[in-house]
C-alpha cells in the first residue's frame, strides 16, 4: 500500500487558462509538510504533481514558482512540475504562484495558486509516555513558523487521528513565538484519578487551519507506572546513565553563508550500554553512525552526553551545555563486505560514566510510580548475552521513546540498510547488506534517535541485540532492526584484538512497557478492495470441499489475511482438540487456520483470526534453513524486496513464515502467498535507513536555526526553543 496522506485543506482542484494552456490543479491548499499532495517523489518526499496541456493534449512547459513567504521564499518546482512547498513559514499563510511557459511560445503563460499554511516540524515530545492514575506530563509541538500567530490545538482522543473520547484531561500551557525561533505550544496531560485497566489514549494536536495531526500516545497503567521518555535526552548529572542522549561532539552539517560556515543540522543517537574489556578497561558501546559518525569519524574525537540534537547543535567547544563522557577507541567499518554489524565503542573518561552500567528505567518501579536505574543481567551468561528468538520479550532503553517492550518478530533476517555522510542525508554513503539480524515489531518500540539502545530479553535483562535501524510500517507499527550481541561482541573483538563482555548485574526482570502491537488490528480494519472481495468469494465453493468434522475441519468462510494486509483469506475453521491438516492456499487465495469449537461455529461465534500459541522451535529451524538457500535469490529476483527472515504466520502461528520487506514506493502487482512451500507474511514500509524510515503523512524538518559553527547559537534560550532534536538517526 503507498502512503496514504491526509485529504486537502483547500478549495476544490480547478483548471487555470491563459491562451490554450492549462495547468491541473489550479487551486489548492497545503501545509509546510505537503499533507493533502497528491505523490511523492523518487526519495520518498510529499509533492504536489502539477500538470500542463494543450488543448487536449500534454504540453511542454517551463516551470517556475515566485511569491511565497518573504524569509524561507516560495518553495521549490521540478522541470516535471513536482512542487515541494518552503520547509516553514515567519507568516500563518502564505501564496504561492505556480507559472507554466510554453517551450513553443513563451508568451503562452498559465498560473495556479497554492496557499501554504505551517505544519508541523517533528513528532510531538515526547511521542509516548506510561502514567498511573493522577499521573501528568507537559506534551510539546513545534511547528514550522518562525513569528506568526498560529498556534497548536490540543485534544484527548481514543485514536491517534480523532478529536475526542480519550480518557484524561488537558492543561492549557500557552505557545511561545519568536522571529528566531520556530513555535512551540506546550499543554499539561492529566491522567484520570482512576485506572481501571492498561489500555492507550491519545494526545492529538492539529495547528491553524492545517490538515496536518500529531498526536502522544499515553499507556494509562494499572501498575502506577510513570515514565516520560524526555528525562532520556536531558543533560544528566555524572556519572551519568546509560540508555540516555549522547553521540560524537563533531556530528553536525555545515553550510557557507556570506563567506562564514554555519551549522545547519546535526546528529545524535543513544548512549546504549557499558562493555570491559580483558583488563577491565570500560568502553560505551552504541552504533557506529551514533559514535562513529558512519566511518567518518577519527578515532580519538570526544563523545558527549546529551548528544547535539538536545543541545541546538553547538558542540561541546563552542559553549554547548554537554558533557564529555568518552573517547572514541574503536569502530567496526561499514562499507566492508565482511562485517556485519553497526557497532562502536568509546573508552570511558574517568568518573563520567556509570561504572556500574546503569541503564536508565531499566530497574524497578519506585514508590512515586519512576523507574529506577539499574544495570543489565549479566550472571547467567557471564556477560556474553542470550540468543533471540521468535515471539520472545525484550525491552530497550533510548534516547526518544524511553524503556519499552515489544516481541521479536523475525530472526535470521538478510536486511538492506543505507547510510549517509551527512545529517541531511544529501550525501549517500553505502548500503549495506545485513545477514542473521533480530526484527522487534510493536506500537511505540522505537523512533529516530534510539539508535545504539540495548535490546535486552525482559524475563532477565540479559543483552540481547544492539538497536540500529527502523521505521514505521503502512500501519503506523514500529520496526525495529539490532544486531545479536554475540555478533556485536566478537567483532568488536576481532578488531580491537580484545575479548569483551557486558558490565552489569544479577539477572532481573524489567518493568515492561509495552503499548502492543496493532498489526494483526489494522490488517482486520483495513477495508478490501471489490476485487479481493470476488477473489476470496471465488475460493469458498473449492473450500467447502474441505470440510470434515472428523478430520477435524468444522467450517469455512471468508475473511481478511493479516500475513498480507489488504488481501482476501479463505477462514479455515479447525477443531482446537485435533491437529487438523488445512492447505495454505485454495485456488490461489491463503488460508486463515482458526482453532475453536464445533458450537462455536455452528452458533456464529466463532474469531475470525487465530489466538496467539507458540511456533514449534523444529517448525522455526527448518523455515529458517530454507530461508538460508533462497534468501540471496529473493532479494536479486525482486528489486522491491529489501529483506527477508524468519517469522511466525500470522494466519496459522502452527507455521513458520518469510518476512520480507517490501519497499512501499514499489509494491509488486502480485505478491506470492507462498514460497518454497512456507506462508510468506510481507512488511510494507519505506527501505530501511538510519534516520526517519516512516511511511506516514508528517514530514520531519530540521528545528535547528542555522548559527556559525564557532560560537553557541542563541545561549538566551533557556527554554531550548530552537535545539534541534532533528532525529536524524535512527
Amino acid at each position: 500500500m503507498t502512503m496514504a496522506l491526509a485529504g486537502c485543506g483547500g478549495g476544490a482542484k480547478t483548471t487555470s487558462t491563459s491562451g490554450g494552456l492549462s495547468i491541473t490543479p489550479g487551486t489548492l491548499t497545503m501545509d509546510t509538510n505537503c499533507t493533502g499532495c497528491n505523490g511523492t517523489n523518487s526519495s520518498g518526499s510529499a509533492i504536489e504533481q502539477f500538470s500542463a496541456t494543450l488543448g487536449s493534449a500534454a504540453a511542454s512547459v517551463t516551470w517556475s514558482v515566485s511569491g511565497g513567504d518573504a524569509t524561507a521564499g516560495a518553495g521549490s518546482i521540478s522541470s516535471s512540475g513536482q512542487y515541494t512547498p518552503p520547509g516553514y513559514l515567519t507568516a500563518d499563510t502564505v501564496s504561492v504562484t505556480v507559472t507554466a511557459t510554453l517551450a513553443s511560445n513563451t508568451s503562452d503563460k498559465a498560473t495556479a495558486t497554492v496557499t501554504v499554511t505551517p505544519g508541523f516540524l517533528e513528532p510531538l515530545t515526547p511521542e509516548n509516555m506510561a502514567l498511573g492514575a493522577t499521573g501528568s506530563a507537559t506534551v510539546t509541538g513545534f511547528i514550522a513558523e518562525a513569528g506568526g500567530t498560529d498556534g497548536i490545538n490540543y485534544a484527548v482522543s481514543n485514536t491517534a487521528t480523532g478529536s475526542s473520547g480519550g480518557q484524561g484531561t488537558l492543561v492549557t500551557q500557552g505557545c511561545t513565538r519568536g522571529a528566531q525561533v520556530f513555535t512551540s505550544c506546550t499543554v499539561m496531560y492529566v491522567a484520570p484519578t482512576t485506572v481501571s485497566a492498561t489500555e492507550a489514549t491519545y494526545v492529538v494536536a492539529t495547528v491553524g487551519t492545517s490538515a496536518s495531526k500529531t498526536s502522544a500516545e499515553v499507556l494509562l497503567n494499572t501498575a502506577g507506572v510513570n515514565s516520560n521518555p524526555s528525562s532520556h535526552q536531558e543533560t544528566l548529572i555524572t556519572p551519568v546513565d546509560l540508555g540516555s542522549s549522547g553521540g560524537n561532539n563533531n556530528d553536525y552539517d555545515t553550510t557557507t553563508v556570506n563567506g562564514q560556515q554555519q551549522i545547519s543540522d546535526c546528529c545524535g543517537g543513544t548512549l546504549g550500554s557499558l562493555i570491559q574489556n580483558s583488563s577491565g578497561t570500560q568502553y560505551l558501546l552504541s552504533c557506529n553512525h551514533v559514535l562513529a559518525r558512519s566511518d567518518q569519524a577519527s578515532l580519538g574525537e570526544e563523545i558527549v552526553q546529551p548528544g547535539l540534537i538536545d543541545k541546538n547543535c553547538v558542540p561541546y567547544n563552542d559553549g554547548g551545555g554537554e558533557t564529555p563522557v568518552g573517547t572514541l577507541s574503536g569502530f567496526v567499518k561499514l562499507d566492508s563486505s565482511t562485517s556485519n554489524v553497526d557497532a562502536a565503542i568509546a573508552q570511558v573518561e574517568s568518573g563520567m560514566v556509570s561504572p556500574s552500567g546503569e541503564i536508565l528505567e531499566l530497574g524497578l518501579a519506585q514508590p512515586n510510580g519512576m523507574l529506577a536505574a539499574a544495570p543489565p543481567g549479566i550472571s547467567s551468561t557471564g556477560g556474553k548475552g542470550e540468543t533471540g528468538t521468535v515471539n520472545m520479550t525484550v525491552a530497550k532503553s533510548g534516547r526518544t521513546t524511553g524503556l519499552t517492550c515489544a516481541a521479536i518478530s523475525s530472526v535470521s533476517q538478510t536486511i538492506e540498510v543505507s547510510y549517509y555522510t551527512n545529517c541531511a542525508e544529501t550525501d549517500p554513503y553505502y548500503t549495506k547488506t545485513y545477514q542473521d539480524q533480530i526484527v522487534i515489531t510493536g506500537d511505540q518500540f522505537s523512533d529516530a534517535g534510539d539508535s545504539g539502545s540495548l535490546v535486552v530479553d525482559a524475563s532477565d535483562a540479559e543483552p540481547v541485540g544492539l538497536f540500529f535501524a527502523g521505521g514505521l510500517n503502512q500501519d503506523n507499527v514500529a520496526v525495529g532492526i539490532a544486531n545479536p550481541v554475540s555478533q556485536v561482541l566478537s567483532e568488536l573483538g576481532s578488531q580491537m584484538g580484545t575479548t569483551y563482555t557486558f558490565v552489569g548485574t544479577t539477572d532481573h526482570a524489567v518493568s515492561c512497557l509495552n503499548y502492543g502491537d496493532a498489526t494483526v488490528t489494522a490488517a482486520q480494519g483495513r477495508t478490501l478492495t471489490a476485487d479481493q472481495v470476488a477473489h476470496a468469494d471465488s475460493a469458498l465453493s473449492a473450500a467447502r470441499a474441505l470440510v470434515n468434522p472428523s478430520a477435524g475441519i468444522l467450517g469455512v468462510g471468508t475473511g481478511k489475511s493479516s500475513d498480507r494486509s489488504g488481501e482476501g483469506a479463505v477462514l479455515v475453521y479447525v477443531d482446537q482438540a485435533m491437529n487438523a491438516t488445512v492447505p495454505q492456499t485454495v485456488s490461489g487465495v491463503r488460508t486463515v487456520v482458526i482453532p475453536t469449537t464445533a458450537q462455536a461455529v455452528n452458533a456464529g461465534t466463532a474469531p475470525r483470526t487465530p489466538a496467539p500459541a507458540p511456533l514449534p522451535a523444529a517448525v522455526l529451524n527448518q523455515a529458517v534453513s530454507a530461508k538460508q538457500q533462497i534468501a540471496a535469490g529473493l532479494l536479486k529476483q525482486n528489486p522491491a524486496f529489501f529483506g527477508v527472515g524468519v517469522g511466525q504466520s500470522l494466519d496459522n502461528p502452527k507455521e513458520a513464515a518469510l518476512v520480507i520487506f517490501v519497499d512501499r514506493r514499489q509494491i509488486p502487482g502480485h505478491l506470492p502467498a507462498t514460497i518454497d512451500g512456507l506462508r510468506t507474511r510481507y512488511v510494507i514500509m519505506d527501505r530501511l535507513h538510519v534516520t526517519r524510515s516512516y511511511a506516514t503523512g508528517l514530514a520531519t524538518h530540521s528545528r535547528c536555526m542555522r548559527h556559525a559553527a564557532s560560537a553557541p547559537a542563541d545561549l538566551n534560550d533557556p527554554f531550548h526553543l530552537h535545539r534541534a532534536p532533528n532525529l536524524k538517526i535512527y
